[in-house]
């Protein structure tokens, strides 16, 4: 959490200083960073591949161009990380389900989808399963899901998501956590299963298309690859026909229990369900490495300038997809990530060089980081939030970018996060001079606020926001359009309609959000009674709302 501990003082004492008119930003410039980043010849930045590191040394050169000082490892500009890629063995896996009105065996990839263990590359395991409701637990809340119910060495089985009607970023964060929460209290496996919201946001057949996808994991100073939850030794996403049979003999009915859980704050109740689970999976790994790459401005304050504001945003992408069945040989299969996240890095290259540029430096430190394996688990800024190349306790904000929908003339942004910290507000003093105005998160059922590399700043007890474009002036049709024909495809590449405009619309926003963080004589905080401020910086000084 943040060293310097403030006094809780009105929220208009600490609003951000009244910013510094913002220099001019060139759609040219931003468009060639967005061209060079996404071309074919990155092939698609994947974690530790050829591309990643081209791009790597790109952004590195840049820094290095502006005048930044290198902020990695050893006076470098890179922060090696060092991952275990985990990939599924011969035998991918199977959950068969024994000692049941409803017995059977299934495959992985079909109907169940047999998550990665990188600390097992054999698990063979069985167990007596347990319905957990939707497997939260949390104090300060008054929610355990697990109340009276014993899964000591039990595979718990929890239905997706979090009740409707909870906040929507409460509910991502506790979703997030769900692992953790049963193997602090003794289970082995976890299985999840479909409401009826989560079946419908995210279809079976969706999730089928990553079935065999490697599980990576930043390696720790004990040698092991960082696992959150590392009790559980199995876990397992279940269809429709895998979930019917658990539930064979059960006091309730799986369709009773959907119907409970799609009600405005419908917490089913859990129960021990019939049988016994056995999953069984192999796994082969290797190491390798891929480098977040770190540049500093130093602070021109003297009282100010051993804090840092990080202005973060992803590096990599997810490569080159494999080749489907019937795929004609020309076919386009690099998935370039021109918006997402070129477009982040992009902005975060153009505000590093308005704050280079500058007359006057911003009084406290900037910290540019373009972080990797993102795409993987956010597992670039994780580990630089455990490994920071700056005294942790000196950081006080992170602003991330990631995937600005530059394809129209936004008019609002969205800074997933706002309402937790103080932060919100000097975005939203920010970007009113440039007549954008903050908006809501205007999809919660995504749950983006875990999903980004911000969240592993939170995570630290640090203040953090997501900026992303807007739903207004055509941006909700934009960002559906994006989700269904390009996202995470070979079609976020440059022959999207780009809006380059737009892009250094959005360069600006960010250098005023970032200079105001700079130059108030504040540091953020998070309000008074706010969950993750909370949860995360018990000890810090809090602002009044």
């Amino acid at each position: 959490m943040p060293r310097v501990l403030l006094s809780l003082l009105p929220l208009a004492l600490v609003s951000a200083a009244p910013p510094a008119p913002a220099p001019a930003f060139s759609p040219d410039a931003f468009r060639a960073h967005v061209a060079f980043l996404s071309d074919d010849l990155l092939e698609g930045r994947d974690t530790g591949s050829r591309g990643h590191e081209i791009a790597a040394r790109y952004v590195a050169s840049q820094f290095a161009g502006l005048g930044l000082k290198p902020g990695g490892d050893n006076g470098g500009w890179y922060q090696q990380v060092t991952f275990q890629k985990t990939r599924r063995g011969d035998m991918p896996g199977t959950l068969a389900l024994s000692g049941s009105p409803a017995a059977g065996k299934w495959a992985h990839g079909q109907d169940v989808l047999i998550g990665v263990n990188p600390r097992e590359a054999k698990t063979d395991l069985s167990a007596p399963i347990v319905f957990v409701g939707y497997g939260i637990a949390d104090t300060s809340l008054g929610i355990d899901d697990y109340a009276g119910l014993d899964v000591r060495g039990k595979i718990v089985v929890a239905l997706n998501g979090f009740p409707k009607g909870m906040p929507s970023e409460v509910g991502a964060h506790l979703s997030s956590a769900k692992d953790e929460a049963a193997a602090a209290r003794g289970a082995v496996g976890f299985l999840s299963v479909d409401t009826r919201l989560s079946a419908a946001t995210r279809p079976w057949t969706v999730r089928q298309r990553y079935a065999d996808g490697s599980r990576f994991s930043w390696i720790g100073k004990d040698g092991q690859p960082y696992v959150e939850g590392t009790g559980l030794r199995a876990s397992a996403g279940i269809d429709d026909t895998v979930a019917a049979a658990l539930f064979a003999g059960a006091p309730r009915t799986l369709d009773q229990v959907r119907a409970e859980a799609d009600v405005e704050g419908g917490r089913p109740k859990g129960f021990p369900l019939a049988g016994t689970v056995r999953i069984t999976a192999e796994t082969v790994s290797e190491r390798l490495t891929s480098p977040n790459v770190v540049g500093v401005l130093p602070g021109a304050d003297p009282k100010l300038a051993p804090e840092v504001v990080i202005l973060s945003a992803h590096l990599d992408h997810i490569g080159i997809a494999k080749p489907r069945p019937n795929d004609p040989p020309a076919k386009d299969r690099i998935n370039n990530g021109a918006l997402d996240n070129a477009s982040g890095i992009a902005t975060m290259l153009e505000v590093a060089r308005a704050f280079a540029s500058a007359p006057d430096r911003s009084r406290r430190t900037l910290v540019f980081l373009a972080s990797t394996a993102e795409e993987k688990g956010l597992l670039g800024a994780e580990y630089y939030a455990h490994n920071p190349t700056v005294p942790l306790a000196s950081i006080v904000a992170d602003v991330d970018l990631d995937m600005p929908l530059l394809l129209y003339p936004f008019t609002d942004v969205i800074a997933f996060g706002a309402d937790h910290s103080t932060l919100g507000k000097v975005v939203a003093d920010a970007a009113k001079p440039m007549g954008i105005a903050l908006s809501p998160d205007p999809m919660p059922e995504e749950n983006i606020f875990v999903r980004s590399d911000h969240y592993r700043f939170v995570q630290q007890g640090i203040p953090a926001v997501f900026l992303a474009t807007g739903y207004a002036n055509g941006g909700e049709a934009a960002w559906k359009a994006f989700f269904d024909k390009a996202y995470h495809q070979p079609a976020d590449d440059m022959n999207q309609p780009i809006d380059w405009n737009a892009a250094a619309r959005f360069a600006e926003v960010n250098y005023r959000i970032t200079r105001a963080l700079a130059d108030a004589d504040e540091a953020p905080r998070w309000y008074q009674g706010d969950y993750f401020g909370d949860l995360f910086a018990p000890k810090a000084a809090k602002a009044a709302r």
